[in-house]
């Protein structure tokens, strides 16, 4: 087992996630240890950015400068935004309109 230290939080957050960790059927540290693993430093990301565009540069079989990506669009989160407006239009042409009377 790996060594344990404390953390001080507020008793509030701590109760919150003692809360959540019960509800979870784990306990606090491990709950703890849990939201600390998903959690990605700046380095990271980075490691993660450099080997997806490498992978893209492979795939395309061009090689394309970090600044190049820099510069594209945002492919997925224009597709994610695209998407959402849908949504939302979709739910605003099938709410029930409130007559005037009302």
């Amino acid at each position: 087992m790996a060594e344990s230290t404390t953390i001080q939080v507020s008793r509030q957050a701590r109760d919150h996630l003692a809360q959540v960790a019960k509800e979870r059927g784990m306990t606090l540290g491990q709950l703890v240890e849990q939201l600390a693993a998903e959690q990605r430093t700046a380095e990271q990301i980075a490691e993660r950015v450099a080997a997806d565009r490498q992978v893209v540069r492979e795939t395309i079989g061009v090689d394309i400068s970090d600044e190049e990506f820099e510069r594209a669009p945002d492919v997925l989160g224009n597709i994610y935004r695209i998407a959402a407006e849908k949504v939302r239009q979709a739910g605003s042409a099938t709410a029930p309109r409130k007559s005037a009377a009302a």
